[in-house]
């Protein structure tokens, strides 16, 4: 049986007096793809960021790669998406992909392959050599996720990656994340876009810092007795 390559187990955040996360289980294991959804406000990017050692847990635990975080060592290896694009604007699109990859270990002779790939994916190719401060709200997210799939991850963590971006480019997106899985690498993604949530492998709901459920897709809706993961969404939170 593989190793889970994120294990959350009872994870619990507070801010002051307001219980942001209550006893989060989360797994993603190699080879499948994992979307946390939920409302805005609902603890999306908390559990990412307590999962990844950027915010202080209080209370249970989260292993990536087998390992307790924080821990600087793995951010190698994992490839992460924030919802803010942490860019240097007066560096072009290709420089910004040339110094993220130099972080993260990308063999030299690789490099330039491996970034002409990664531009393709999010269709940047053409504006690689433009200063990223010229670059549109939309081009940045697609340059933030061309540097979280630089250098082959073992893991992705993406939050709201599609934000912003027209449905032909998300359709390529979805492809290269279905590669991801495919070489048996896991992907956790959090979305807005319920459409993106039939896509994953399992979904897990999140409501008032709970997951108040966590399965297929398919698994979900026969629970709830609907059709899509939009409606089980909306009955979880007893909308009408």
């Amino acid at each position: 049986m593989p190793e889970p390559l994120i294990d959350m187990q009872h994870l619990v955040k507070k801010f002051g007096d307001q219980t942001v996360l209550q006893d989060v289980n989360l797994a993603v294991m190699p080879g499948e793809i994992v979307g946390l959804i939920g409302p805005s406000g609902a603890g999306k990017s908390t559990v990412i960021k307590t999962t990844l050692g950027m915010e202080v847990a209080d209370g249970g635990t989260a292993h990536v790669l087998q390992t307790q975080m924080p821990n600087r060592q793995l951010l190698g290896r994992i490839g992460y998406m924030a919802q803010d694009d942490a860019l240097y604007d007066t560096l072009t699109g290709r420089e910004n992909l040339t110094f993220f990859g130099n972080m993260k270990g990308v063999a030299k002779a690789d490099l330039t392959a491996k970034i002409a790939h990664v531009a393709a994916v999010v269709d940047l190719t053409g504006d690689l050599d433009k200063r990223v401060s010229g670059y549109s709200g939309g081009m940045m997210r697609r340059l933030s996720l061309a540097i979280a799939l630089l250098g082959d991850p073992e893991l992705l963590i993406l939050d709201e990656p599609t934000v912003g971006i027209d449905p032909a480019l998300r359709r390529k997106i979805w492809a290269e994340l279905a590669n991801v899985r495919a070489d048996g690498r896991g992907v956790l993604i959090t979305t807005h876009v319920m459409d993106e949530a039939e896509l994953t492998d399992k979904v897990a709901l999140l409501l008032g810092g709970k997951i108040m459920a966590f399965d297929q897709p398919a698994a979900l809706k026969k629970q709830y007795a609907v059709d899509t993961i939009e409606e089980v969404f909306l009955k979880a939170e007893g909308v009408d």
